[in-house]
């Protein structure tokens, strides 16, 4: 594995390598999640990059860039035992210049739920990528549907800038209980810990009242009563189902053949989300 801090470092491995480049841009503290990123490109590719970048342009100004937690060692480490070919691990100079005038401003997909409650935070998502695209130019790009309106940004991205790369989506990967991994699950006490998987759980018990009603409306307002009670000290900030291709929400589920539910909320101040597709009975109808 070749250790790169550099854009120049980068683009003189990039030269030397022919097609066949996946790549699965992270923000490190790499857990089970992100390394089913890794190995899906290992499977499908003949050379994988992994980045290794903290974004301070997808962070609000009360929100946790200088917390986020940095284990580069230890990413460093796990990456070389499944042996990709290279880690981009640049500093943040290296990707932003005080001088820089270029921004990305993303409309409808970037405003609406996780957007509506982070305002900049897809349009810094949208501009990193953009810069970690152009100087890694992969084949192929790998993103986890545990954030399903980044995924679906990322591919709008990629659709309309007319970039040659494949996005592909990798299932969420849980904890035994159910909890979506996430870097920000080490944040938790024990308590909290066992309050998370109340996402999860009211996302199940969505999918449990489908056979009973195809009224969004009424799934949502039993699943809100269902948070309540069961996970008192979780603080739902939204929870909605959507077409999973437009992101907008939608008032029955026969009007779409791809409904997903969302979910976002606060475990002890810390922001989680979380979503699960929908699986309708034939005789929805």
């Amino acid at each position: 594995m070749e250790f790169l801090q550099t854009k120049a470092e980068l683009r003189a491995w990039r030269q030397k390598v022919k097609d066949g480049v996946g790549f699965v841009p992270t923000m490190g503290a790499l857990h089970e999640g992100h390394l089913s990123l890794v190995r899906r490109s290992l499977e499908e590719n003949a050379w994988t990059v992994v980045s290794i970048f903290v974004n301070p342009r997808q962070f609000g100004a009360n929100e946790d860039y200088h917390r986020y937690p940095r284990t580069l060692d230890r990413d460093r480490r796990l990456l070389e035992n499944l042996g990709i070919a290279a880690l981009f691990a640049p500093s943040e100079e290296e990707i932003y210049s005080p001088e820089d005038e270029v921004w990305i401003s993303l409309t409808r997909l970037s405003r609406l739920w996780c957007g509506s409650y982070r305002l900049g935070h897809f349009d810094g998502v949208a501009l990193v990528v953009t810069k970690l695209f152009n100087l890694v130019a992969p084949n192929r790009a790998y993103f986890g549907e545990k954030d399903f309106q980044q995924a679906r940004i990322i591919e709008k991205l990629v659709s309309e800038l007319f970039y040659p790369i494949e996005i592909v989506r990798v299932p969420t990967v849980r904890e035994p209980d159910g909890l979506a991994m996430s870097s920000r699950n080490t944040y938790l006490s024990p308590r909290g810990r066992a309050q998370a998987v109340a996402l999860y759980k009211t996302l199940q018990y969505i999918q449990a009242l489908v056979p009973k009603t195809r009224l969004t409306a009424d799934l949502l307002r039993e699943a809100r009563t269902y948070l309540i009670e069961r996970f008192p000290e979780v603080k739902l900030e939204y929870l909605a189902i959507v077409d999973e291709y437009s992101l907008e929400p939608i008032e029955h589920l026969s009007q779409t053949s791809q409904p997903r539910a969302l979910i976002a909320a606060y475990v002890e101040g810390v922001r989680l989300i979380d979503n699960l597709s929908l699986t309708v009975p034939p005789d929805a109808e």
